[in-house]
């Protein structure tokens, strides 16, 4: 599509959303990411969406629809989700989830590991946003391993939907304000001013987290190994019931046993369907009786 202004320079005056065109666009929005918006989201999808209607020579709403499902092309499902997802968040959100991350979880998963002599902890942040929890997720085992670090692989593995999230979180840079409640002592260790009111993630600690654009819908995890802990927090709030069962069963797949998976305070797991076994609010476990199981692969 070609962009388009008015002679003089203005915005072009943004289009009307019609009842029909925004449950096209909802039921794609699903179908693609899980994302599931209730009626009074109109408002939010013609917000976000209306100014690419106006500016990149769209006739209508329907006209954006129609280019969406013709073409399919990763550039415009990308720019579509990143549009509409809300990515707000800030390091140490959820705090007793990394209390426990530290005095319970770390010690459970790291100790089977010493006793094997396999020095290999697998974490993913499985909704990493702009970065903010992987780092946190990373500063913690870097801390908890103190002078055995170097001797791990132990790094983090951070994916999310939005291209535009990932962007931010790559660079490491964020607000004072946004970086204020973590712990006195990880902000002085890992962080450094850049300008005023910015401060940077120390560059290793950068190295730590491997950032990657992955869809949470894709039917089959592209991991050849399980993980020791998966953080998929806030989230499976925008599903359906049954897109956060179907998720919750391929992360458990995904999990090793006796490995341990995070969510949001207020996505609570049913354990009348829920494989995981409840430990606390929003942290959950796989048995370790179980026995690994492969992991599906992609292709």
């Amino acid at each position: 599509m070609t962009s388009t202004a008015t002679s003089d320079g203005a915005e072009p005056k943004r289009p009307e959303l019609s009842d029909g065109e925004f449950d096209r666009l909802r039921a794609l929005i699903e179908g693609e990411f899980g994302i599931a918006l209730g009626a009074d989201k109109k408002p939010l999808v013609l917000a976000r969406l209306g100014k690419i209607i106006a500016t990149e020579g769209y006739a209508s709403f329907d006209d954006y629809y129609r280019e969406l499902v013709a073409n399919r092309t990763h550039a415009m499902l990308s720019d579509l989700v990143d549009r509409i997802s809300t990515n707000h968040t800030h390091f140490h959100r959820e705090a007793a989830h990394f209390d426990f991350l530290v005095k319970t979880a770390l010690p459970d998963v790291i100790e089977p590991h010493r006793a094997r002599n396999q020095r290999d902890l697998r974490v993913w942040c499985a909704a990493s946003s702009t970065g903010e929890e992987p780092y946190t997720l990373a500063m913690l085992v870097r801390d908890f391993l103190g002078t055995e670090y170097a001797s791990w692989r132990a790094g983090v593995l951070a994916t999310d939907i939005s291209s535009r999230a990932l962007d931010t979180a790559r660079t490491g840079v964020y607000a004072a304000d946004n970086v204020a409640r973590l712990p006195e002592p990880l902000r002085r260790r890992y962080f450094a001013p850049v300008a005023k009111g910015l401060l940077q993630v120390d560059a290793q600690l950068r190295r730590d987290v491997v950032f990657r654009r992955f869809n949470l819908m894709n039917e089959k995890l592209p991991f050849k190994r399980g993980f020791d802990v998966i953080f998929c927090r806030n989230v499976m709030i925008y599903f359906r019931p049954e897109t956060t069962r179907a998720l919750v069963q391929r992360l458990y797949d995904a999990t090793l046993p006796g490995g341990y998976l995070f969510v949001g305070h207020s996505e609570a797991l049913d354990r009348s369907w829920s494989p995981f076994e409840f430990v606390a609010p929003g942290v959950h476990r796989k048995s370790s009786a179980v026995a690994a199981a492969p992991v599906a692969r992609k292709g």
